[in-house]
């Protein structure tokens, strides 16, 4: 069952995929969060080419594991878009996913401005490998 990640954004959404088995997570892209948020072309185009049955949503949690104060905006905005896809939809914690995320990015070499948009779908996908490493 391939899943997609949303890590989203004010700005943007990073997008990251599962294979078929849902078993391995991949980056796959960012999109302006005004185009996922109202079903765009684009977003439309990644949900049905790479057959998407199902999403996961990271979800801003405090250090307590508690859901922290952007949880409820998140919430929200996953519910429209996965009404809108007509998927089910997940939660995963994604607590400290765009500071591993970052530090990957730093790892190869990349600076603040070189990761700008390259951290979202990382984080994702970080997210979503514990996601789908969950459900086994």
């Amino acid at each position: 069952m391939r899943t997609l990640a949303l890590d989203i954004g004010e700005v943007r959404v990073g997008l990251a995929v599962s294979d078929s088995a849902g078993k391995i997570a991949t980056p796959l892209k960012v999109l302006s969060a005004d185009v996922v948020l109202n079903h765009g072309a684009e977003f439309r185009r990644i949900v049905e080419d790479w057959e998407i049955e199902q999403l996961v949503s990271g979800l801003p949690m405090t250090m307590a594991g508690e859901e922290g104060p952007q949880a409820a905006s998140i919430r929200e905005k996953a519910q429209k878009i996965a009404k809108a896809c007509g998927l089910p939809l997940f939660f995963c914690d994604e607590r400290l996913s765009s500071r591993e995320a970052k530090r990957i990015l730093r790892e190869e070499g990349l600076d603040e401005r070189a990761m700008r948009g390259k951290v979202d779908m990382i984080a994702a996908s970080l997210f979503l490998q514990a996601w789908l490493d969950s459900q086994v």
